[in-house]
């Protein structure tokens, strides 16, 4: 029998089930940019926004969900722009993936200062500072209640962050992704820049792409459309929303067939 099976979660905490919602998943990747760990700053990261974030997945995963998460590296360094200033994309590409493996690092420690067990897993090998990927192992963190991080990109260059969070949900055999944004789905347009944009409830995968909405990179999108991944946008700033998309409320844009 598993842990979760038993009412047991992250390396024997006893947990109760009986005033908490049943969750609408099981195992789902949690994606959010590295500007979503730099609060009002402009650059780094801003503690009590880490802190914050990491309520949110503890709430969660205190409902008994298996949780992966990815989380990109632009509040320290963006490949792209690097490479956009003369650098060799190559070289900023590794460079952001280095950054992806210090903003996991910091969201350890915020979940395991909540008593929260995790592992940070770096498709990159770094072995005094975290695992190194192995799929069967990652999974069965997940088995045992972990919330298991996953840092360094795919470890190859020219992929972003949102394909390295759609490849290891696929890999984790994960039901959904949810992609924490700073607004409460997809919309038809800019809401920040345009008042009357309209969100959607729900959109295709293929409209996605042919209207260029923005939600994900184009190869992450298709290969979620090509695994049938749902992939759910909300926003990251509002409080108790990761939770209550679990629990069936909440507002959200959810992008399938």
């Amino acid at each position: 029998m598993s842990d979760q099976a038993s009412g047991v979660t992250g390396e024997g905490t006893a947990q109760s089930d009986t005033d908490l919602p049943q969750p609408t998943y099981k195992r789902v990747m949690l994606k959010i940019s590295g500007e979503a760990l730099m609060g009002d700053q402009g650059f780094g990261l801003n503690p009590p926004t880490v802190e914050r974030i990491a309520q949110e997945v503890k709430s969660v995963h205190d409902m008994g969900v298996e949780i992966c998460m990815v989380i990109g590296g632009g509040n320290i360094f963006r490949g792209l722009q690097g490479s956009a200033q003369g650098m060799e994309r190559t070289t900023a590409d590794y460079m952001g993936m280095l950054a992806t493996v210090m903003n996991a690092l910091a969201m350890q420690s915020a979940l395991e200062g909540l008593g929260v067990y995790t592992r940070v897993i770096s498709a990159i090998p770094m072995d005094q500072v975290c695992e190194p990927y192995i799929r069967r192992r990652a999974v069965r963190h997940l088995e045992k209640g972990r919330v298991c991080i996953f840092a360094a990109g795919t470890g190859n260059p020219y992929f972003t962050t949102d394909t390295a969070a759609t490849l290891r949900a696929n890999e984790m055999a994960c039901e959904a992704i949810f992609k924490g944004t700073k607004v409460d789905g997809v919309y038809d347009m800019d809401p920040v820049k345009n008042p009357e944009a309209v969100r959607y409830d729900q959109v295709s995968y293929d409209d996605v792409l042919a209207n260029r909405l923005g939600v994900m990179d184009a190869s992450a999108i298709a290969l979620a459309r090509d695994n049938n991944l749902p992939i759910i946008v909300f926003s990251l700033d509002e409080p108790g929303g990761f939770q209550g998309i679990l629990s069936g409320k909440g507002t959200y844009t959810r992008v399938g067939n």
